[in-house]
C-alpha cells in the first residue's frame, strides 16, 4: 500500500477561495470588508515569514490588512494597550498577535487581553471553552485546518479510534477536543505515556504535534490509518521534515500529509476563514 496525499495547498487554496467569494459578495450587499489586525514583535525570522504570508493572503481574498510591528523592547504595558486600541476598532474584526512573543512579554497575558471575538487564532480561554462544549464559534486555526483535511478523505470519522501525539494548547488540546466532537474515541499521548509505539498502532487516526523531526517511525502507523503530521522541524542540512517518517509512513498509510505542503497552508486558510466568521458575528 502507499498512501493518498492529502494535498493541503489545493484544500488551502479552495478555502481562501470560498472565503474571497463571500468576502466579495459582503462587500457588494454594502457591508464593511472583514479585517484582519496581525501584531508582531520582534524580528524572529520564521515569525517574518509567516506574517508576511498572512498578511499577503488576507489581501489577496479582499480583506483589509492592518500591520503593527514592534521591536523586541516593547514592554508589555504598550502591547496590551495597542490590544486594547484594536479591540475597540470597528474596522478590525480579528486580532492575531504572532508568536513566540519575548521573554518580558507574558503570552497567556496577552491571548487573553484579546476580545474573544476578535479572537481569530481561537486561543482564548472563552474560545477554547466553547470548543470543549461542542459549540464552537472561532477554532484554534491549525486543528480546524487538520479537520478540514481529514474530511477531504472522504471517509466517515464517527467511532474511529484517533490518537493525538502531543497535549499543546494550540494543537493536541484542541485536536482532540474537534475529534471528539466528530465522535471518534481520542487517546491523547505525552511524554509520560508508556508505550507509545504500541498505543499509535491502535489508531486509525494519528495526528503528530511534538516538534521532533521524524519521531513517528513508520512501523508505529497501523496499515490504512490516516495520518497528519502537524509537525515543521529543519534539519542540520536545511530540509523541512515532519514530525512522522514520511517515506516509511506512507508505505502503511492510507492518506498522509506531507511536510511541506500539508497542515501548514491550512492554518493561514482557517485564519481567514475564523476572520470572516468574526465579521460576520459583528454584524448581529
Amino acid at each position: 500500500m502507499s498512501a493518498r496525499i492529502l494535498d493541503g495547498k489545493a484544500v488551502a487554496l479552495t478555502v481562501t477561495q470560498e472565503v474571497a467569494a463571500k468576502v466579495a459578495s459582503r462587500v457588494a450587499g454594502g457591508r464593511a470588508p472583514p479585517g484582519l489586525a496581525v501584531v508582531q514583535v520582534g524580528e524572529n525570522p520564521a515569525s517574518q515569514v509567516y506574517v508576511r504570508n498572512k498578511r499577503r493572503t488576507t489581501e489577496a481574498v479582499g480583506m483589509r490588512s492592518f500591520a503593527h510591528d514592534f521591536p523586541a523592547s516593547l514592554a508589555e504595558a504598550e502591547l496590551l494597550a495597542t490590544i486594547d486600541r484594536l479591540n475597540a476598532n470597528p474596522d478590525v474584526h480579528g486580532i492575531l498577535v504572532q508568536l513566540p512573543l519575548p521573554k518580558h512579554v507574558d503570552p497567556q497575558k496577552v491571548v487573553e487581553r484579546i476580545d474573544p471575538a476578535k479572537d481569530v487564532d481561537g486561543f482564548h480561554p472563552y474560545n477554547v471553552g466553547r470548543l470543549v462544549l461542542k459549540s464552537p464559534t472561532l477554532r484554534p486555526c491549525t486543528p480546524y485546518g487538520c479537520m478540514r483535511l481529514l474530511a477531504e478523505t472522504g471517509e466517515p470519522l464517527a467511532g474511529k479510534h484517533a490518537v493525538v501525539i502531543g497535549q499543546s494548547n494550540i494543537v493536541g488540546r484542541p485536536m482532540a477536543m474537534e475529534l471528539l466532537m466528530a465522535r471518534c474515541t481520542v487517546t491523547i499521548c505525552h511524554s509520560a505515556t508508556r508505550d507509545l509505539p504500541g498505543i499509535v498502532r491502535q489508531g486509525d487516526v494519528v495526528v503528530a504535534g511534538v516538534g521532533r523531526a521524524n519521531f513517528v517511525q513508520g512501523d508505529w502507523i497501523r496499515d490504512g490509518a490516516i495520518v497528519i503530521d502537524v509537525g515543521i522541524n529543519r534539519t542540520d542540512e536545511g530540509k523541512l521534515v515532519g514530525d512522522v517518517d514520511f517515506a516509511a509512513a506512507k508505505e502503511r498509510a492510507s492518506w498522509i500529509t506531507p511536510v511541506p505542503g500539508g497542515v501548514g497552508p491550512m492554518t493561514i486558510a482557517m485564519l481567514l476563514a475564523n476572520t470572516l466568521r468574526a465579521a460576520e458575528l459583528a454584524d448581529g
